[in-house]
């Protein structure tokens, strides 16, 4: 007796099982082959691209889509970057493009129509024209000053003709060349933030705890031989469950919290018989008011703390809690 195969309904969804896991077995080994392909070549058109005044990126169809997110991409790490539809360029848009620009043409095929038909005019610019496209014997590649081979063994698609691993080759090949410049200027975090203001994006690489912290009449201080009442005191009134301690000259001596109060008592010791310096915390954990208040979040998780105090040189300027962080929408 012969095995079910399953109802029809199975059978059609292990189908599309199949052809899904297919489709992505064909678009990562697009990407790998990419690898070897690494060459000085590639180190020459990212040294092109940093020194050039604008990257121009043109491409047609698909290979326009992705050419519109590599230069998306480029353009937020700081780089001018423009993309020019090949079509329009023939009609006044080849204005963008002046002596010494980077051109990255992309064509699968290399002999898209209106990308070859501007091989003249980028000549006559006298800009560096890289072609980034499947086949390194086409007449783009030919023209150009610079090949960069995407070419994949097959389309993902059950009739290789959608294209879908050229173009995710493609776009790996131009996530490669943005993260190769990234780390030719070296760029930073506060570098990449400039250019990403807006959104959570922003706040968590923009805010400083300068931004967020509690200054003046608002930091719960008390000195060092202030009593238990005004310690407490303190706590309550600014209601950050801290205050600091400082001397007579604002240098940072210490912090009480709380939980410090509550273990006092728990000792049973005469807490209305200490002073401030008998009941706090020495080298209590502090931040520079320039730094980002993300980065304020991860030092408070890996002590399990919830304020930072914000001092320079020893001096008390401030002090970040950690609902002030939260509420910002800074995590």
């Amino acid at each position: 007796m012969r095995a079910s195969k399953g109802s029809p309904s199975e059978q059609k969804s292990q189908t599309i099982i199949d052809t899904a896991r297919r489709a992505l077995k064909i678009e990562s080994k697009a990407v790998a082959d990419l690898v070897d392909r690494i060459d000085e070549s590639f180190v020459n058109v990212v040294h092109h691209i940093d020194q050039c005044q604008h990257l121009i990126i043109t491409g047609m169809g698909k290979s326009g889509l992705i050419g519109h997110k590599i230069a998306a991409t480029f353009s937020s790490l700081g780089l001018p970057t423009l993309f020019l539809h090949a079509a329009e360029a023939s009609h006044g848009d080849l204005g963008m493009i002046v002596e010494n620009d980077t051109v990255i043409a992309i064509s699968n095929s290399g002999e898209t129509e209106e990308i070859v038909k501007l091989l003249p005019s980028f000549k006559r610019i006298n800009c560096t024209l890289v072609a980034v496209t499947g086949k390194p014997t086409s007449t783009l590649a030919k023209c150009s000053d610079f090949v960069l081979d995407v070419s994949v063994q097959e389309e993902a698609c059950s009739i290789d003709l959608v294209p879908t691993a050229s173009t995710t080759a493609t776009l790996a090949l131009g996530d490669a060349l943005a993260v190769a410049l990234m780390e030719l200027r070296g760029i930073k975090e506060e570098d990449f933030a400039q250019n990403h203001p807006g959104g959570s994006l922003g706040r968590r690489l923009l805010t400083t705890v300068e931004d967020l912290m509690h200054s003046g009449e608002a930091i719960p201080k008390v000195f060092e031989d202030a009593d238990s009442r005004l310690v407490i005191g303190e706590i309550s009134k600014k209601r950050l469950g801290v205050t600091l301690v400082t001397d007579h000259d604002g240098n940072l001596k210490g912090m009480i919290t709380d939980g410090d109060l509550r273990r006092l008592m728990e000792k049973e010791k005469d807490v209305t018989q200490l002073k401030a310096s008998n009941m706090m915390a020495k080298n209590p954990k502090t931040i520079v008011r320039r730094t980002l208040a993300a980065k304020a979040v991860q030092i408070m998780e890996e002590h399990s703390i919830t304020s930072l105090i914000v001092s320079e040189e020893g001096k008390v300027q401030g002090i970040i809690h950690l609902h002030d962080i939260l509420k910002a929408g800074i995590v």
